[in-house]
């Protein structure tokens, strides 16, 4: 099974939507960052599930609309089996903040 592993950044991801989910009275935000990390634990046994993203990363997408988010991750087969996820973020915001990685 490929090893999966979360970046300290992509943890302030979810903090930050979780906050985000908070501030504007979302009821069920505890459960749609649970339903986020559950997405991303998929990748240990589907590690290409995502969609190509440049520079040689991957981008899981989670949801839709309202309800929708994107991983951003690199998968290393070659090398030792390993998914790294870099960040995380909804579907509605404009990119990836920061180098990801790049």
């Amino acid at each position: 099974m490929t090893r999966l592993s979360i970046d300290a950044r992509a943890l302030l991801d979810l903090d930050r939507l979780l906050a985000h989910l908070v501030e504007h009275a979302v009821a069920d935000a505890g459960e749609r960052i649970a339903g986020v990390m559950a997405a991303i634990d998929i990748l240990d046994r589907h590690p290409m599930i995502g969609r190509p993203a440049p520079p040689a990363l991957r981008e899981l997408v989670i949801g839709k609309g309202s309800r929708g988010y994107l991983a951003l991750y690199r998968y290393d087969a070659a090398d030792d089996d390993h998914v790294l996820v870099l960040a995380i973020r909804a579907q509605r915001e404009r990119g990836f903040a920061g180098s990801c990685g790049e």
